[in-house]
Parts: C-alpha cells; structure tokens; sequence
C-alpha cells in the first residue's frame, strides 16, 4: 500500500464506518447502544499505559501456524490445506513504521471450522491446526506469518449467508485502550461482496483496505503462495479497524 509522506494530517471521518444499528448484520440489532455514547473525560491509567513488547519472549513456531499447534500437541502430520503466508508492515500515514508491537491473528481452518467449543459447522477439525499465532513487528515495522488458508463458512444470519476466507487480526498499540483489531480478507474472492457484515461498510475505498494482495514475486516455488497485508494505523490511508 503507497503511502504519501506529505500528507496532511486526517481527522477520523465516522461516516466511513458503518452504522451500530445494521439491519443486514442481524447481531448488530441486539448489540447496537439504545442510548447516547459517553466520551471518558479522564480515562485511568489502564487506558493511556500499555505494555512493552521489546522483551517478550516468543517461540520458535509462535507466527508459524503450520507447525506451532501440532508441536504443541507433539503431533508429526501437518494441517490440510493450502499453504500460505501473510506479510507486510504495520506504519502510520507518513509510511513512519510502527516498530516492536505485537500482531496477533487466529482464524479457521481449510474447511472453515475454529477450534472452538461453540463453533459447529460440520466441517471437521484439523488434528495438526489451532489457528492462532502472534508475532512482534521488527525495527522496520515488518511481520510475517506462515498459515493455511483458512476456508469460507456458513452463519445464521440468513439461510444462505456465508463469511469470506478471512483472518482475524490485531495490532496493540501504545496503550491497552488502543488495540486494534481488524480482518483480512483475499483478493478476489467472490464471497467479499456477498457478506453481510462486509456490507455494512458503505465506502468501497475501505473494503479495499481489508483486503490482502497475492505477491508472486515472494512466492516459494514447491512451497506456499505469498499475500501482502499492510496495516495502516491512521490518516487518509488508514486500513479499516472494528474498533471504530
């Protein structure tokens, strides 16, 4: 994703986001507020500190979803599906790299099932597959991820409502307060147009930027495909967040 380093700063268009209240989206019904939002005027100190990531101890298979369940388990097999991996940079902006934070992902498995207790898609769990794994962005703002492309799958939102391949991700920021969590979605897909929760979003522009591009050129012959995701943190480039 370009960045442009002269501009200027973008106040938060709420309009780009959608609505609480979205009809389509049937569980937004029950959780959208029934009163007036109040601003925290003198937020504690849980919400304006945050934790520091230049220490934290990762493993060798935390970002690597391929091998981090299974080893864990002390499984030989590897997960079904198609091998894949997810890059990019976490920057504001200006393209300024946001250095040291913490990605985390999780998503569902080739055949579109969590591994979840309440999640009973009749789609089988993968043995070897857990679906979640973390990473720290490095002094440039680089992560990266090995995976399986996870699988689309039905919810009960209407009778023939289906989600889009997509991973969960989250990006903390400086304080607990400033999380972010947003979705990945595949280039191409033809699901993305279909899905009711995608189509709460009214601005084109911002379901572009939740959506991941297959990078041949990074590409492991033999291997996995490559799909480049980067996340923008604020400004006119800014990748759609849920927390908004």
């Amino acid at each position: 994703m370009a960045t442009n380093e002269h501009t200027a700063f973008v106040m938060r268009d709420r309009n780009w986001h959608p609505p609480a209240y979205a009809p389509g989206y049937k569980t937004s019904v029950a959780r959208s507020p029934r009163q007036a939002l109040m601003a925290i005027q003198t937020p504690s100190a849980s919400e304006i500190s945050g934790p520091d990531f230049h220490g934290l101890a990762l493993g060798p298979y935390d970002n690597d979803l391929l091998n981090n369940y299974r080893e864990g388990q002390g499984r030989a097999g590897l997960p079904v599906g198609e091998r894949i991996q997810v890059y990019g940079r976490v920057i504001d902006q200006f393209g300024k790299p946001v250095p040291h934070t913490l990605v985390e992902m999780w998503q569902a498995n080739a055949g579109g099932r969590y591994r979840h207790k309440k999640d009973t898609y009749a789609a089988p769990l993968d043995p070897n597959f857990g679906g979640v794994g973390r990473t720290v962005t490095d002094a440039d703002g680089w992560y990266r991820f090995r995976t399986i492309k996870p699988g689309p799958y039905p919810w009960p939102n209407d009778p023939n409502s289906w989600r889009p391949a997509h991973i969960h991700v989250s990006v903390m920021g400086p304080s607990i307060s400033t999380r972010l969590i947003t979705q990945l979605y595949f280039e191409n897909d033809p699901l993305i147009p279909h899905c009711p929760i995608v189509n709460t979003i009214n601005d084109a522009d911002a379901i572009e930027t939740l959506t991941s591009r297959l990078d041949l050129a990074r590409s492991r012959s033999f291997d996995c495909l490559v799909y480049r995701f980067d996340i923008v943190t604020r400004g006119a480039l800014q990748t759609f967040f849920e927390n908004f």
